[in-house]
């Protein structure tokens, strides 16, 4: 019975496995010059482009912001005409109201 116990091993199954990187967190407005949020990339006009985050900053909500590497990320991808056209197409319906809809709302009102 003292052979079996000496080869049991504790494992928490919430820890993090080894081959697993942790990133290091920085405070707000403390991180690194070249770093980046997704946000702030899209303003410079660049993504991510694949690569993983390196660095987390806390937020005042629950979730962390992610950092990104302004050296290694990529340009944006240009807009096609088929993606633009699907776009002006849902932004059209969604300001246009169908006239069925607008004479069955007036009757439906209480008076």
């Amino acid at each position: 019975m003292a052979d079996q116990d000496e080869d049991l091993v504790d494992i928490d199954p919430r820890a993090p496995a080894e081959s697993e990187l942790t990133i290091p967190a920085f405070k707000r407005l403390c991180a690194p010059s070249g770093y980046a949020t997704k946000r702030r990339l899209r303003v410079m006009g660049l993504r991510p482009g694949g690569q993983e985050p390196v660095a987390e900053v806390e937020t005042r909500g629950p979730k962390n912001g992610l950092h990104y590497e302004i050296a290694r990320a990529r340009p944006v991808r240009p807009m096609t005409l088929a993606k633009e056209y699907a776009l002006d197409k849902a932004m059209a319906a969604g300001q246009t109201v169908a006239p069925e809809a607008d004479a069955t709302s007036s009757r439906s009102r209480p008076p």
